[in-house]
């Protein structure tokens, strides 16, 4: 298993500079990007766990935005038990400060799918935090896993009663209301005409359904017209 120098030193190795300048302006105030782009830290994330991704995860290091990626890549793509993805992720998500590693970190957690009502209780404990990436790793969740007929009531409650100040939040909860509309939009036309959002996350949602190829140019034109002034 290689030490967090020598891993250091690849991912140094794999860096793109043009890359780099591209996604520091995409993750603003994160100025610790080395500069891998996602497919590769995905493949070695992959030989991380063939490896030996207990030893890995117990002595990483965070001290570049790819360092903290990784381990929740690694975290997402080891054979693991539902007990103690849990307890990985309750190490892992404080690390988050941005919403790249946030967002990509869930789109390998795959192991939610088949443990819903575990990974329910538990991402519902982070929708109240202080934090802002807690709760945004908590709403992305939410968008990515449980968008569907048994949890779509219950999602868009959440959504409605988010009150957290963060930007990263926000467009979280805009983001989730979008796919809502698209997949279940009786209910989620409930929530457009009867909320608590505020007004710059209630504009929001109604841009990105509107942004959505998805969605007819009469519908579009209809929530056009609900953009409330902020």
């Amino acid at each position: 298993m290689k030490n967090n120098e020598e891993i250091r030193k690849e991912l140094f190795e794999l860096a793109d500079e043009k890359y780099k300048k591209f996604h520091s302006g995409l993750c603003p105030g994160t100025n610790n990007i080395i500069g891998v782009r996602v497919p590769i830290l995905r493949k070695y994330a992959k030989e991380i766990v063939k490896e030996g991704y207990k030893t890995y995860l117990e002595n990483a290091e965070n001290n570049y935005y790819e360092e903290i990626m990784l381990q929740g890549m690694v975290i997402g793509l080891a054979k693991i038990e539902i007990d103690e993805f849990q307890e990985y992720l309750k190490k892992f998500i404080p690390k988050i400060d941005n919403w790249a590693i946030c967002d990509v970190t869930i789109s390998t957690l795959k192991l939610t799918q088949k443990h819903k009502e575990e990974m329910w209780k538990f991402i519902r404990s982070y929708i109240k935090s202080d934090k802002e990436f807690e709760v945004r790793f908590a709403i992305v969740m939410m968008l990515s896993y449980y968008i569907d007929e048994n949890y779509i009531e219950q999602v868009l409650k959440i959504l409605n009663n988010i009150k957290h100040e963060g930007y990263y939040v926000k467009m979280a909860v805009a983001w989730a209301i979008s796919v809502a509309f698209i997949k279940f939009p009786e209910e989620t036309w409930k929530l457009i005409k009867n909320n608590n959002l505020d007004n710059f996350t209630f504009n929001k949602s109604l841009q990105k359904i509107i942004e959505s190829y998805r969605v007819d140019q009469k519908t579009k034109r209809e929530i056009k017209n609900m953009k409330r002034k902020e």
